[in-house]
């Protein structure tokens, strides 16, 4: 067994004044939030742009109450139903933590559809310019989970970057939230933002959603391998994991939003 890194601990709240606490699990949904906001706006001013900055600027409210309401009713269905039916109070104390990026993405895309019928604003196009920033929220929420020391990864006492994590037991364990801030904050940004760069994928709506879909299905997917599943699931069926069966339908869907882009340039 390689001797294990020591784990960097790094106090979870970054302040607290009486009842009031600033936690960096917050601090990363406002960056996330807040940085994207001001990426898509730029986007939008680009000429020829079928969405406004106006249209993104309305967006921001929105955006906020469909990655929180979304994420913590994900969770609640997806990674914990049997207890949260036993103690449904539970459910508003989001403070306790519990989020899930599937029902997150899930309560984006229902608020970009009403968003979208209801201010007339073409919707794969909208969708477009929300997934190139989408990955910097998604970082920054992983670097979280590993401040927090959470979400921590399968036991690897071969691999010489691995670490002991405060609640992970004694035995070192791949710092998987590292790897999933890499593929699916950083690496997914860049593929996302240089096929934008290099092409004139922005004139064919619904191609940069659909590669976001595949691309964060596959890095999900992959990410899974490292990372310890959640105890209350546990592994399913081939000693895959609910976050990997979330992710397939994301991947399947994808390629067929990039085959229907393609088609409609086509037509």
């Amino acid at each position: 067994m390689l001797p294990a890194i020591a784990f960097p601990v790094i106090d979870p709240v970054i302040v607290e004044i009486g009842p009031f606490a600033i936690r960096w699990y917050a601090l990363a949904y406002i960056v996330g939030l807040v940085a994207g906001w001001r990426m898509a706006m730029r986007i939008a001013q680009r000429p020829g742009s079928a969405v406004t900055p106006q249209q993104i600027d309305g967006f921001l409210l929105w955006a906020t109450l469909g990655v929180v309401l979304g994420g913590r009713l994900g969770y609640v269905l997806f990674y914990n139903l049997d207890y949260y039916l036993q103690h449904p109070t539970g459910i508003f104390a989001v403070w306790q933590g519990g989020m899930s990026f599937h029902g997150g993405m899930l309560g984006v895309i229902i608020a970009m559809i009403a968003y979208c019928r209801l201010g007339k604003t073409p919707f794969l196009a909208f969708t477009d310019v929300i997934a190139c920033v989408t990955p910097i929220g998604l970082f920054f929420g992983r670097i979280a989970n590993f401040i927090n020391g959470e979400l921590w990864g399968r036991v690897a006492p071969d691999v010489a970057w691995a670490m002991v994590f405060p609640t992970g037991g004694p035995l070192p364990r791949h710092p998987s939230q590292l790897y999933q801030a890499a593929m699916e904050g950083l690496l997914l940004f860049l593929l996302l933002n240089i096929v934008r760069w290099n092409s004139r994928a922005m004139d064919r709506p619904g191609l940069l959603s659909g590669l976001f879909l595949v691309g964060y299905g596959t890095a999900r997917i992959v990410g899974e391998l490292f990372r310890e599943p959640d105890a209350q699931i546990g592994y399913l069926v081939g000693d895959t994991t609910m976050g990997q069966w979330l992710s397939l339908p994301m991947v399947l869907v994808g390629i067929g939003v990039i085959w229907w882009s393609r088609r409609l340039k086509a037509a």
